[in-house]
């Protein structure tokens, strides 16, 4: 009891309420889960469901909006990853959509090109259920979904890669957000096992392999640069200098190419940081991003 008697006196139980003033600056934030946004064919023919998430603030306006596609060596791509990220920027004023899309054995290339397309198309098409300004979009990837989003941002303006449902609607965007993405896939890509990692690394260069053997006889089909035009929208690219999976020279081939045609583009490297690591869930990282956002979509 004397312990009970001291811990009270403490915390200073004196029997009165506490005041507490805050000052409202966060969006209550709502999650919409599994939302089918597509149903393509596999790769075998056979029909599947593509599936969203999206995290919107409550506020019944219309925002900006943000397309998020995960990364996973074209082999998974699990909507529920970059969770840190994604709220954050949903609470700084964004609706933040993320995807699935085919992966292999369901999916090569260009069906993820394809299903990223269609996600933008679907989020115009039912942009006043979600509240979302459909002329305000942009779209965020890392890894695999860096490469996928570089790819349907240098096609922007064009109906390339435009499959599936809400064809009434473009897939055009107003920025690309490119974290660590793949850029090219042939030989002098620089796209090596490591010694040390072999063979965790291995798998990952077999899932290309299979998800590119149908384009191999035009393999620059599959890549972003030679698609880039004056309807390419501006770039933000981020990569670790310690990324021995995608090495940095894949986004900074991009960079350069994308200055050099005219299209803004800003570049920044990680010192440090790895692969999908802790470093990019810091606060900092996504600072940069979202004033990135909040410059190309939501203050003009």
């Amino acid at each position: 009891m004397e312990c009970i008697i001291k811990e009270k006196k403490k915390m200073g139980n004196d029997g009165e309420s506490k005041v507490l003033n805050i000052e409202l600056t966060q969006e209550k934030i709502k999650s919409i889960v599994n939302i089918t946004y597509s149903q393509p064919v596999s790769y075998f023919r056979k029909k599947i469901k593509l599936e969203m998430d999206i995290l919107k603030p409550y506020k019944a306006e219309k925002y900006p909006a943000v397309l998020f596609v995960p990364g996973g060596s074209f082999a998974h791509s699990y909507k529920e990853n970059y969770l840190q990220q994604r709220l954050e920027i949903a609470k700084a004023g964004y609706v933040v959509a993320s995807i699935e899309y085919r992966t292999i054995p369901d999916g090569v290339f260009p069906q993820s090109v394809e299903d990223v397309k269609a996600a933008v198309r679907f989020l115009k098409a039912n942009a006043d259920e979600y509240g979302i300004d459909k002329e305000r979009i942009a779209i965020m990837g890392e890894s695999a979904g860096g490469y996928l989003v570089a790819m349907a941002g240098a096609t922007n303006g064009t109906r390339d890669f435009d499959k599936g449902e809400n064809l009434s609607e473009n897939s055009d965007i107003k920025a690309v957000i490119d974290i660590y993405g793949i850029t090219e896939f042939g030989e002098e890509a620089d796209f090596e096992i490591p010694d040390d990692v072999e063979e965790g690394y291995r798998a990952t260069f077999l899932s290309v392999k299979f998800w590119l053997d149908d384009v191999r006889n035009n393999i620059e089909l599959t890549n972003p640069i030679p698609h880039i035009s004056s309807k390419t929208p501006p770039f933000l690219l981020m990569h670790g200098d310690a990324d021995t999976l995608v090495p940095p020279i894949h986004t900074e081939k991009l960079h350069k190419a994308l200055i050099e045609k005219g299209i803004e583009s800003t570049r920044y490297i990680v010192t440090g940081a790895g692969h999908s690591d802790e470093y990019w869930f810091q606060p900092e990282i996504v600072n940069i991003i979202i004033e990135f956002l909040n410059e190309k979509i939501k203050n003009v």
